[in-house]
């Protein structure tokens, strides 16, 4: 049973009892409540339509409870996954387009397969490579980031995306003059009952009460606005004609892409006959290859179309039918006529031709009611080879972000955890989500709290929580469509303000200063460079990584004498004497290729300064990790200085470092006199050879303050 348990986790929560399962079932609906509008928020800063967070929020779930370690870890959208997602998939395809969402979903499964693989092989540790600086240097410039992309629909304007995100929130900043208030109103309405409910009580569902009071405010007003227009009404012939264009273009599109097909399947055929390397398999790659390079510039102008149309303003001039209103370019109103001043906006073209426009606020809209369709993500190597370092990225952030919130848990719940077993959890949860048109997932800080603070005592209460969303899909989607948008800005952006945090840079910095310049730098080169998120990172670790290495090629290295309490203490902190005849020197850190040049100039050093220096003893307690150039290194040494009339003894060598000297004949070669189990040994075997009576005058025997000069 022990075996199935190991490879079934989900079997340690049985058998129940009613106290157990009257507190899970309590502990989902809770963190359900929460869940519903935050999968929406996230799912829309990661540029998919608000219902795909839904998709997210059901199934994925249940198979990571089922599958991981902690019982009470909520798995599902979250905040940091989600701008990753956007950050990845920009550069490939229009936010909220049919091939956004088709990469999204190859995404999650990619993000699955590798944790899964990761999980299998036992290789959670490759997560250390993120160390805390980096971690906490991203995340504080990711929360600026989240919070100030969700500017926008909070004020109520739009703007065209910049390359780089701190030039579209200036631009953001600067259409504020155009700001709908109405759109603004519930935005803050909506911040002032999340914040004050938290106040007045934690386990108040703020963000449901904000969703209810704000989605019926919506639909009493008419907060939307939208009308369907004909291009007819646009009194603006270069309106007219990128409308037309814009048709023109989509037409185009289906037609080439159906062309592509048989180009490919053509150029299989060819190929499978007459072999990669023929003239006419060659040649048919290159027409299908054509062809699809004419795809994407005619996307590229179907985006830029797409982006001007949806920059300009309208001013309605009413007449006394409806269909007879005319529409002009807010600047190009002709003064004679009499307008409502209402500003209407471009939401899209049709494929029948007309134009859908909109005078309100921005809505969730319709989502469709049913669950998510069962379809196998479709696979594209090119996008494969673009996604797959943002794919590495967010499984690692990912499940970094999953098995600190599950360490936590951990400690409160006094599970055991492991993380091995937690990345099968995430990476099947990512897997099976993507079948059932998930994007990327990952555990949930604030939802695991909901869930542990309402009284889950297994995994079950996260299968409830994955229950009481679909049934929210089936059976409640249509209350959702006057839900404002500004309301799921102001829940993401609720949602970050505590990931930002500066006390925890100046205790990084007071802990450790060159630690302190990696959080920094990840920090600055976060904002700078997104939504490159993933070079942020990358050069995060690279720089962690360096400093690490720079700091083990100089360890400290410390020449040792005889302290008054009977220690051997760092001769220059303690401003000990040392003898003429003998040097003790400790080496704190691992001797490999870096530092073995470091270890003998300090060696030569040494040397140089006593003339009448007789033996060397290296303490090599602090050597933990001794490598074929390192053991080079000392036997060269040892051959030089032992020719020169100077010894090199060891002493406190640990087993590991022993067993490298042993495989590498160091100790046949040299003699096993060399090493010693304590220093005292080795200071006993120097004064031996010396003579002279020497122990009973030598500093490292009796402890004598060094002569102030």
């Amino acid at each position: 049973m022990q075996e199935f348990k190991k490879f079934l986790p989900f079997l340690r929560w049985f058998p129940f009892n009613g106290a157990t399962l009257n507190a899970d079932l309590i502990a989902g609906i809770t963190v359900a409540l929460v869940l519903i509008p935050q999968s929406m928020a996230y799912a829309q800063l990661a540029g998919l339509p608000p219902y795909y967070g839904l998709y997210a929020a059901c199934i994925p779930p249940i198979v990571a409870v089922a599958f991981g370690s902690s019982h009470q870890l909520a798995t599902g959208p979250v905040a940091i996954v989600s701008l990753l997602t956007a950050a990845a998939l920009e550069p490939l395809a229009t936010a909220g387009s049919e091939s956004f969402v088709a990469y999204a979903v190859l995404l999650a499964l990619m993000v699955g397969f590798f944790q899964l693989a990761l999980g299998i092989l036992r290789l959670g540790v490759l997560v250390n490579f993120l160390s805390h600086p980096v971690v906490v240097g991203f995340t504080n410039a990711a929360a600026i980031i989240i919070g100030t992309s969700q500017l926008g629909k909070l004020f109520g304007v739009s703007v065209e995306k910049a390359p780089h995100h701190y030039e579209t929130v200036w631009n953001t900043l600067m259409a504020t003059s155009e700001t709908h208030w109405p759109t603004f109103a519930l935005g803050v309405l909506a911040f002032t009952i999340i914040l004050v409910l938290r106040r007045i009580n934690p386990r108040i569902p703020s963000i449901l009460v904000a969703v209810i009071v704000t989605t019926l405010i919506s639909w009493a007003i008419g907060y939307e606005n939208q009308r369907e227009i004909e291009p007819a009404q646009l009194y603006n012939d270069s309106v007219r004609s990128l409308v037309t264009d814009q048709l023109e273009i989509s037409r185009q599109i289906i037609a080439i892409d159906t062309q592509i097909k048989a180009a490919e399947q053509q150029w299989l055929k060819i190929k499978s006959e007459f072999g990669d390397d023929d003239a006419r398999t060659l040649s048919s790659l290159h027409q299908a290859d054509l062809l699809k390079q004419k795809a994407e510039d005619l996307k590229k102008s179907k985006k830029s179309n797409r982006k001007e149309l949806q920059s300009l303003h309208f001013i309605r001039v009413p007449a006394d039918v409806e269909s007879n209103d005319r529409y002009y370019i807010k600047s190009h109103v002709p003064l004679d006529l009499v307008s409502d001043n209402v500003i209407l906006r471009i939401l899209k073209v049709s494929d029948d031709g007309k134009l859908l426009l909109n005078a309100g606020g921005a809505v969730v809209g319709k989502i469709p009611q049913g669950l998510p369709e069962l379809r196998i993500p479709h696979f594209d190597f090119t996008v494969f080879l673009q996604l797959l370092g943002s794919a590495i990225a967010i499984s690692l952030i990912g499940f970094m972000e999953a098995i600190s919130i599950a360490k936590a848990i951990a400690e409160r719940t006094r599970q055991r955890l492991d993380a091995n077993q937690e990345l099968i959890g995430q990476g099947l949860s990512n897997i099976v989500g993507s079948v059932f048109q998930s994007y990327p997932v990952s555990g949930s800080f604030s939802r695991s709290a909901v869930n542990i603070d309402a009284g889950a005592v297994t995994g079950f209460s996260s299968v409830v929580t994955g229950l009481v969303v679909l049934i929210t899909l089936l059976f409640f989607t249509p209350i959702l469509y006057h839900l404002p948008q500004a309301t799921l800005a102001a829940v993401i952006i609720v949602a970050v303000i505590g990931l930002v945090s500066v006390r925890v840079f100046k205790q990084i910095w007071q802990i450790q200063p060159k630690d302190g310049i990696v959080a920094m730098v990840t920090f600055v080169l976060t904002l700078l460079l997104a939504p490159h998120l993933d070079q942020a990172i990358i050069a995060g670790v690279v720089l962690s990584l360096g400093m690490f290495l720079y700091h083990t090629m100089q360890p400290r290295v410390a020449a040792l004498s005889r302290h008054s309490d009977g220690s051997l203490r760092d001769a220059d902190i303690y401003n000990l004497q040392t003898c003429p005849n003998i040097t003790v020197i400790r080496f704190d850190g691992s001797l490999y290729f870096p530092n073995t040049s470091y270890f003998e100039d300090k060696v030569i050093d040494k040397l140089a300064a006593k003339p009448g220096l007789k033996y060397i003893i290296v303490d090599a307690e602090g050597i933990n990790q001794l490598d074929a150039t390192g053991e080079q290194m000392l036997a060269q040494l040892v051959e030089r200085l032992s020719t020169g009339g100077v010894e090199i003894l060891f002493a406190r060598v640990k087993k590991q470092i022993l067993d490298v000297l042993v495989r590498a004949r160091f100790i046949e070669r040299f003699g096993e006199w060399r090493i010693f189990r304590r220093t005292e040994h080795a200071l006993e075997y120097a004064w031996e050879k010396l003579g002279d009576d020497h122990k009973a005058e030598c500093p490292l025997h009796v402890g004598t303050p060094m002569e102030k000069k």
